[in-house]
Formats: structure tokens, C-alpha cells, sequence
């Protein structure tokens, strides 16, 4: 058994955002029935590095969940879409605002079939607003939410973080409004509702101390490379390897034992660098003192020397060093897939870890239409009208 047994959920979305929340459900029992394009699909199904012609994060973002090719274009297809939203809990969507009211699926009508139903509505700029209109992708809404400007080194270009964060930011928030709204409407008696997840807004939600700083003080936040500013010390530091050893030494107990650690007694007992403010006015010097001793060592030696003195401390990892680490396996966040066809393919674990009813991998990620009879018929289509269908090429 799994939490979210027994939850219906239909996609509407594409690429990131949406199918991110999507497969989040899905890791958890949902049913998770995603409408795709005849002939096409989801685009991310040939995005990046390509095994036999699919895209191999296609087969993670996609895990448990059923395909049904429909064209939501045609009035034959967007009738077949009411009808499985009229029997879901959850309706995920990302398209641009006023997409599905063009096609006769708006929350009103929506609602009116599906008192109860939950949709989740991910977009550039949300719902509302003067903005609403304009295509929004994940990097416009790292750039508006505040994150870009502080991503790089001073002076330069500020710079991706490397990976979609802010469409990935932005599902994680819309699957809390899910649960929330599934949480409302079976233990206090409510009934469905919108949840508007509008990119900017949930990197806006993640800035910590952005905005007081700025109402406050006028503050406005800079981008600092690898330190964290107002806290030191936190940094990145070049070992004698090559190797970059990031050293987060801002507590204050913690700071007297790297202090120690490292050789550097003196600073360790200096009572104006006892707190966190003293040590922010003298960063550079004690940046300097770390960096100095770091540079003699290697990685492994400044990790080993840290550790022992119950310092955080950690290596920058890449792909190789996550699929090696003993930890990840213990943890069981490297799984063992196997695609529809036939390779086998290691993947992401399953975040968070339930203790009574955890994630699982239940199918791989479906083939374009795999799943289109079977959801059909559980609609109640004979064998005779799906073929219609399909000659008609509303479904494939």
C-alpha cells in the first residue's frame, strides 16, 4: 500500500513543471493518466542524450504513469479529456493561461462536471496579472523570482545553477497545493479547487532574506561566486589536488573547532571572531587561513582532518561520484530501471523517504499511446468505437 492509492490524477502538461508534480504523485501511488499529442508526445521525450531515440530523463520524469495519445485540438478529443477529468481527483496542467478555456476546459466547466476536483495550473505568471499572457519558461522565472542575479561571480554574467530549478521549484510547490487541497477537501468537508503556481513565485518563495533586507536597509543582494554572504564562514576552497573542498564552519562552536583543526589556535580563541558578526567583518582573513591550509592538502586529507573535528564539510560532486557514493546506494537513491525496451538504466531515487508507505517504482516510463485502449475502455469504449477513434486519429 501506498500513500496515494486509489488517487486519479490526469496531465495536461509538458516538458518540466507539470509532469515534475505528475511523477511526484505518481512515486507515491497515484494514478497517473497523461494525455499526450498523437505522433509527437511530450517534447522531453527527445530532449538531451537519446537511448534507441528516447530521451533516458524521459524515463524518470515519466515512471508510473499510463500514456494515452489524445489530440485536445479536436472536439472529439477534448470530450474524451472531460470525461476522464469528471472521474479524477487531481487535473495537472502547464499550458500558457487560457489555453484549455479555448478548448472548452476551463475551471468552470470543469468544476461544473467535477465538484471535486483539484487542478493544478502551472504557468510563466500565474493566472492573473498583466503578465499573465506572456510565455514564461523555468529561466525567465529564475531571472524575475530573484535567483539569476545572485547565481555567479561578482561582476560577470550572472549564470544558470545548471539544471531547470526554477520549473522543478515550481512543481514541488504545486504538489504542497495538491495535498493541501486533497487534505481540505477529505477531512474538512471542502470541495475542489484551483491551485495557481505561477514559476517566478515559487523561486520568489525560496529568496530567504531578499526582500526584508531591501525594506529594511536598502540592501540590494549581490552575487557572491561560492561564499555566503553575512555568514562566514561558508566557502569553497582550492586544495592542493585540484580538488574543491566547500567548508561550512558558521557556527560558533563549529568555528573554534575548524579553527583548531587547521592549526590556526589564534583565531579559534579570538574573542571578536566568537560570533557570526565579528567573523563577517574579518571573512577575508579567515578565508585566507583556510585557503592556505587547504592548499597544502588534498580533498581527501582536508575532508579526513574536518570530519574528525565534526566540521560539514563535502566534495562537489559529478554523475560518477554520485553513482559511486556507498551513501546514495545505502539510501537506495540510485535505482535500477528497466526501459520498454529492454536497457537497463540507473536512475534517481525516490524523495522523501516514507517510512510506512514509501515511493516506488511501480512501471516504466510509457511508450507514446501505450496505455490509450486500456484508459478507454475504463471509460467505457467499446473495441469498435476506439478503432472510430483511432481512423478518425483523435486517439493513436
Amino acid at each position: 500500500m501506498q500513500a496515494l492509492n486509489g488517487l486519479k490524477v490526469v496531465e495536461m502538461g509538458q516538458l518540466i513543471a507539470g509532469p515534475f508534480a505528475g511523477k511526484t504523485l505518481g512515486d507515491f501511488g497515484a494514478d497517473v493518466i497523461k494525455i499526450e499529442a498523437p505522433g509527437t508526445g511530450d517534447p522531453l521525450r527527445n530532449w538531451r542524450l537519446l537511448q534507441d531515440g528516447t530521451s533516458v530523463w524521459w524515463q524518470v520524469q515519466s515512471r508510473n504513469k499510463r500514456s494515452i495519445a489524445l489530440d485536445l485540438r479536436k472536439p472529439e478529443g477534448q470530450a474524451i479529456a472531460r470525461q476522464l477529468v469528471a472521474e479524477a481527483d487531481v487535473l495537472v496542467e502547464n499550458f500558457r493561461p487560457g489555453t484549455l478555456e479555448a478548448w472548452g476546459m476551463g475551471w468552470e466547466a470543469l468544476s461544473a462536471l467535477n465538484p471535486g476536483l483539484i487542478m493544478l495550473r502551472i504557468s510563466g505568471y500565474g493566472q492573473t496579472g498583466p503578465y499573465r499572457d506572456l510565455p514564461g519558461f523555468g529561466v525567465v522565472g529564475e531571472a524575475m523570482g530573484g535567483l539569476r542575479h545572485l547565481t555567479g561571480e561578482p561582476g560577470r554574467v550572472p549564470v544558470r545553477c545548471g539544471i531547470s530549478i526554477g520549473d522543478t521549484l515550481a512543481a514541488l510547490h504545486g504538489t504542497i497545493g495538491v495535498l493541501t487541497a486533497l487534505y481540505y477537501r477529505k477531512v474538512n468537508g471542502g470541495k475542489g479547487q484551483v491551485i495557481d503556481v505561477a514559476l517566478h513565485e515559487a523561486v520568489f518563495n525560496v529568496m530567504e532574506s531578499l526582500i526584508p533586507e531591501y525594506s529594511a536597509f536598502g540592501a540590494v543582494r549581490e552575487p557572491a561566486g561560492s561564499a555566503l554572504p553575512g555568514i562566514a564562514p561558508s566557502n569553497a576552497y582550492r586544495c592542493g589536488d585540484g580538488g574543491v573542498a566547500l567548508v561550512a564552519g558558521n557556527g560558533d562552536s563549529i568555528f573554534k573547532r575548524l579553527m583548531a583543526a587547521i592549526g590556526r589556535a589564534d583565531m579559534a580563541d579570538d574573542p571578536e571572531l566568537a560570533n557570526n558578526a565579528g567573523r563577517v567583518r574579518r571573512v577575508a582573513e579567515i578565508d585566507a587561513a583556510i585557503g592556505a591550509w587547504a592548499a597544502q592538502r588534498t580533498v581527501d586529507e582536508v575532508l579526513a582532518v574536518l570530519g574528525e573535528a565534526r566540521v560539514p564539510a563535502g566534495r562537489v560532486y559529478t554523475a560518477k561520484d554520485i553513482t559511486e557514493d556507498p551513501h546514495y546506494r545505502a539510501r537506495d537513491m540510485i535505482l535500477q530501471q528497466t526501459t520498454r525496451d529492454g536497457h537497463t538504466l540507473e536512475v534517481p531515487g525516490i524523495v522523501p523517504k516514507l517510512m510506512g508507505t514509501p515511493g516506488a517504482v511501480r512501471s516504466s516510463a510509457p511508450k507514446l499511446g501505450d496505455d490509450t485502449d486500456a484508459v478507454l475502455r475504463e471509460l467505457g469504449f467499446s473495441a469498435e468505437s476506439i478503432s472510430a477513434l483511432r481512423t478518425q486519429q483523435v486517439v493513436a
